[in-house]
């Protein structure tokens, strides 16, 4: 489980979305992966993607329904969910906060 991003440059600016339940702050490493960091506040939201992503939930945990899928996924906190290009998921947080690590991943 990511705990740290050594020599990595953040942008100061939150990204906010659903009122401010969800928030994030995007950050480029070292070697130029493109990540971001954030916090989910109790609710249901929807994503789309352009990049493919994976979700590393660090603290808490939440479900999850990938786009054209019926399951839903449990993740706690060291587990994560990987999303295709151009797609999409549903994320729930029943309470408490959801901790995220999102990795951009190249095709």
């Amino acid at each position: 489980m990511t705990t740290s991003i050594p020599n990595a440059t953040i942008e100061t600016r939150a990204n906010i979305h659903f009122d401010g339940n969800v928030t994030s702050h995007s950050l480029r490493t070292a070697d130029g992966e493109k990540k971001s960091i954030g916090i989910i506040r109790p609710g249901t939201y929807h994503f789309g993607t352009a990049a493919a992503e994976r979700m590393e939930i660090v603290a808490g945990k939440c479900d999850v329904t990938l786009d054209g899928q019926s399951d839903t996924r449990a993740v706690e906190a060291g587990g994560h969910f990987d999303v295709p290009a151009d797609s999409g998921f549903t994320i729930r947080v029943a309470d408490g906060l959801c901790e995220y690590v999102c990795s951009y991943l190249e095709a």
